[in-house]
């Protein structure tokens, strides 16, 4: 494996095909700076062409996931300065997004503002019981997370959660589908790492297809879905071990069988 690379503003670890990608600004609750915003796309082109990683886990060091972008970075500047950090940020969500591997947040305490939209940027999002969720956009004046965020939760309730500000706690963010699964946060951890394992035992090939054909199948029409996994299909034969795995499945089937 190659060095691996450090950062001011993130830390990087990789264990037994698992690549954690902290934000690494606990002083200032990880908010999201410029800084961070070049990073996370450093981080993220690095990720997708080091071999070793099978799955990334994102997560926030000290007691906040993200609390946001970095408001004091943002004093003094001018119209022009405002829409380049915006397109940054746009720049780094889309660089979380657009990784073939697997990606999990892991959101321990608040995500709020672009916090959300690392998370929503990520495949799924596993929360502790600790966290919650807001996006208080409307609030500062601005406008942001109008994109992923209703294809999360809906219409409906995204215009709820972006209009009122309000806050998120972990069970209601599960039962709007903004988090996949909360765990007691004793739990948190082990349950995390447990998830990430498991994908990570997977093919890397075939789990990367999975991904695409998800992707991409919900970006067209149904009949344009089918031609996107039928292709991933085809890719998926030619590039993994296929019939050693179902062969192995039938042994162990019938051991399975025989206790």
């Amino acid at each position: 494996m190659s060095d691996i690379p450090e950062y001011n503003t993130l830390r990087l670890e990789i264990e037994s095909g698992i690549a954690t990608l902290w934000l690494a600004r606990p002083e200032s609750r990880n908010a999201l700076n410029a800084a961070m915003c070049a990073e996370l796309v450093e981080a993220c082109q690095w990720l997708e062409q080091c071999g070793d990683v099978h799955v990334i886990v994102v997560r926030g060091q000290g007691v906040a996931f993200c609390a946001g972008a970095d408001l004091k970075e943002r004093q003094g500047m001018s119209q022009a300065e405002m829409v380049a950090r915006r397109v940054a940020g746009f720049t780094a969500y889309a660089a979380i997004e657009a990784l073939s591997k697997p990606v999990i947040a892991a959101v321990h305490g608040p995500a709020f503002g672009s916090g959300c939209e690392i998370a929503a940027a990520c495949d799924f999002v596993l929360a502790s019981s600790e966290a919650a969720f807001k996006y208080p956009e409307v609030g500062w004046g601005t406008v942001g997370a109008t994109q992923r965020l209703p294809r999360i939760v809906g219409r409906r309730m995204a215009k709820e959660l972006l209009f009122t500000g309000r806050m998120v706690e972990a069970g209601e963010a599960l039962q709007l589908g903004l988090v996949n699964h909360v765990f007691d946060s004793d739990q948190f951890e082990n349950q995390v790492m447990a998830l990430a394992s498991q994908i990570a035992a997977a093919n890397p090939v075939t789990v990367s297809l999975t991904k695409h054909s998800i992707d991409g199948g919900l970006e067209t029409t149904r009949e344009g879905a089918m031609a996107v996994e039928l292709l991933a299909i085809q890719e998926n034969l030619r590039r993994s071990d296929w019939q050693k795995a179902i062969a192995g499945f039938g042994r162990k089937e019938g051991n399975d069988a025989a206790h």
